[in-house]
């Protein structure tokens, strides 16, 4: 029989996703993580096998936690500003949207575990941020299609966060958010 483990698993993963929505998959080095999460580096390896294992697991796990309620939120909001606002608060709008971002720009093209999770991800984002008019429009139109404006919408919730993770301060982002939300209520 083994020994028990010293350590809450819960805890570990979610304190992984934090230290990895801070530096990305690639800042981060297994002493990091040791070190970080007090962990030994033999439990690590025996718990998820790899440091690829915890990442996908604290991607997992924000994702569930973070990113899929205020995925909840932004669908529930009463229009397109309201909605960007939603995206952009805590919880979620922080570490959450930043390890998806991450994860989308350097781990999901080498990795298509990650590029599946952040597609489908995206995919919630636009079902959330859609609005009715945003129908199939004009067939010869590149811009117009189903999702359309959601896709835009959903672009413009994550380079908002990008903004804010550059230091953009928070005004920047509330005025984006009225702006777009006074253009699309004139729709």
């Amino acid at each position: 029989m083994g020994r028990p483990r010293g350590f809450d698993e819960a805890e570990v993963v979610r304190s992984a996703a934090e230290l990895f929505a801070g530096r990305a998959y690639d800042g981060v080095s297994i002493d990091d993580l040791v070190t970080h999460l007090g962990l030994h580096r033999n439990s690590l390896y025996k718990t998820f096998g790899s440091k690829r294992g915890l990442y996908l697991a604290a991607l997992r796990w924000s994702l569930e936690h973070d990113v899929a309620p205020l995925i909840d939120r932004v669908a529930r909001a009463a229009g397109p500003g309201e909605g960007l606002r939603e995206a952009l608060s805590p919880p979620g709008g922080g570490a959450g949207l930043d390890l998806l971002l991450l994860a989308a720009v350097e781990r999901a093209p080498v990795d298509a575990e990650v590029a599946e999770l952040v597609t489908r991800t995206l995919d919630a984002l636009d079902a959330a941020t859609a609005v009715p008019e945003d129908g199939p429009g004009d067939p010869g139109d590149p811009d117009a299609g189903p999702g359309a404006l959601a896709v835009a919408l959903t672009s413009a919730v994550l380079g908002l966060r990008i903004r804010a993770r550059a230091g953009a301060p928070g005004a920047d982002a509330e005025r984006a958010c009225d702006a777009l939300g006074r253009r699309l209520a004139t729709r």
